[in-house]
């Protein structure tokens, strides 16, 4: 008998392989060296393999973890501070960020990460303005980093609607250095990856635009921009260069394979098609875009162009959680409503997105997203015996990716494996007292709500009258 790691038996095996969801029944997984072995009959694996670990799921769906594809843990520890306002980078967040510490903001992310992992996510793609922290605490707790540093030209103040950013191009150079620098130190590290990320098109200059993309493809990673995320881009980028924001990295031969759009929430249909015939992959935010712009984003045009898109949770301050269960939910929700067509966005479409069309959107495809022979085996177990699972049928059609998609809420997800070792077992991460890391943050808002009160006054945001009138 061949020894390997661990067999695992569930009575529905969501394998993501092929054009549908690879749903297979009746068989076992087996894992081996943190990779996938194969899946078989139990008689095979009974007579030909003998574990180190069986673990039995008798009342679950196995499935890929799921892909974040862009996310800004460290904002976790501003959540619930920047929604239903206008203007919101600026008059809605930027008061709270002038107020925190890097000490706050890596406390912030810890959380936002205990909570992404314990919902299903497995890739953690977090775009941060620092990474040595985040880095470290993916690999005390486990999880896949596809990791990105923030960087801009742009001064860190607050501008007002029509004011033009001030640039420091020397603080772009740093941003630039420092990515080097995290990708030498980090980059095929255990299980992160290093991708780079100037914080968008209109904070830096088309010539340091251009030299990121070079180092980006020297050393075969990607490059995460957020592209076109609004009308306030589109502002910059008009009055600096006399275009909108796509037609002007089409000339500066920025739109190819090498790049991960972020958001695309001021691009009309044209310009997503153009983003996507480029080669280009992009990371849709369902939940943070429609809360801080009210927008619906171009991801079934870009996917019908023939583009990758993977989902991503974004921000805490203005979506409030990092869970992509509640992304799937949104995207189908959203682009029914958008298109007033019910079958427009299946359930099926949108877990594809939280899995193998995720992967391959933020370059990982080779590695994650579906469950194949010599894959990294990473993948959850979702618990059907949570009242949100409830029934289960299996004919004449199975309801369980309807219900994991519009019913779940993440806290059905009982187990997580990141390359064949178990990180979370019956909801208790097995590597971490998250009590810890919870507890950290709990002292942290007075300073920083002391530090943000007088320039969030002046600014006289809908949130300051709100306080006003007594509704919140």
């Amino acid at each position: 008998m061949k020894k390997v790691d661990m067999i695992v038996k569930a009575p529905h095996f969501y394998a993501m392989d092929g054009d549908g969801v690879g749903y297979r029944t009746g068989v076992v997984l087996v894992v081996d060296g943190g990779k996938i072995v194969e899946f078989c009959d139990a008689e095979k694996a009974d007579k030909e393999y003998k574990a180190d670990e069986v673990l039995s799921l008798d009342h679950h769906a196995v499935l890929p973890g799921f892909i974040d594809g862009h996310m800004h843990a460290q904002l976790n520890i501003l959540r619930g501070l920047a929604q239903d306002t206008n203007n919101w980078m600026m008059y809605g967040l930027q008061p709270f960020n002038n107020a925190i510490t890097t000490e706050d903001g890596q406390a912030g992310s810890y959380v936002a990460f205990i909570e992404a992992v314990k919902a299903g996510t497995t890739t953690l793609g977090a775009q941060e303005s620092e990474l040595d922290s985040v880095a470290t605490f993916l690999g005390k707790i486990g999880a896949r980093g596809n990791l990105t540093l923030s960087f801009r030209a742009a001064k860190h103040r607050v501008y007002h609607p029509g004011e033009l950013y001030e640039f420091d191009d020397a603080m772009g150079e740093a941003g630039l250095k420092e990515n080097i620098r995290l990708y030498d130190k980090w980059h095929d590290k255990g299980n992160v990856k290093i991708l780079f990320g100037p914080q968008g098109p209109d904070f830096i200059s088309p010539d340091m635009l251009i030299r990121t993309q070079k180092a980006v493809k020297e050393r075969k990673t990607k490059l995460h921009l957020h592209t076109q995320q609004g009308d306030r881009e589109t502002y910059q980028i008009v009055q600096r260069y006399g275009k909108r924001p796509i037609a002007f990295l089409q000339d500066i031969n920025l739109l190819d394979e090498s790049l991960i759009a972020i958001h695309l929430t001021d691009c009309d249909d044209d310009e997503a098609r153009t983003v996507a015939r480029s080669g280009a992959s992009m990371v849709v935010n369902p939940g943070s875009i429609g809360i801080i712009d009210g927008v619906v984003c171009p991801s079934v045009v870009f996917q019908e162009e023939g583009g990758y898109v993977a989902l991503g949770s974004d921000q805490a301050p203005g979506n409030n959680c990092h869970n992509i269960i509640n992304e799937m939910k949104n995207v189908c929700l959203f682009n029914k409503i958008k298109y007033a067509n019910p079958e427009v966005m299946p359930a099926w479409k949108a877990l594809r997105m939280a899995t193998i069309e995720g992967a391959k959107a933020v370059g990982i495809g080779d590695l994650v997203g579906s469950l194949e022979p010599g894959k990294q085996a990473d993948f959850i177990a979702v618990d059907l015996n949570f009242p949100s699972m409830l029934p289960v049928y299996t004919h004449p059609m199975r309801n369980i990716v309807p219900n994991l998609v519009y019913s779940a809420r993440g806290e059905e997800v009982s187990h997580s494996v990141v390359a064949g070792q178990v990180i979370m077992r019956n909801r208790k991460l097995v590597n971490i007292d998250e009590r810890e890391y919870l507890d950290a943050v709990k002292d942290r808002p007075d300073a920083i709500g002391r530090g943000a009160e007088k320039e969030f006054y002046e600014i006289d945001g809908t949130n300051a009258q709100f306080m006003r009138e007594g509704k919140l």
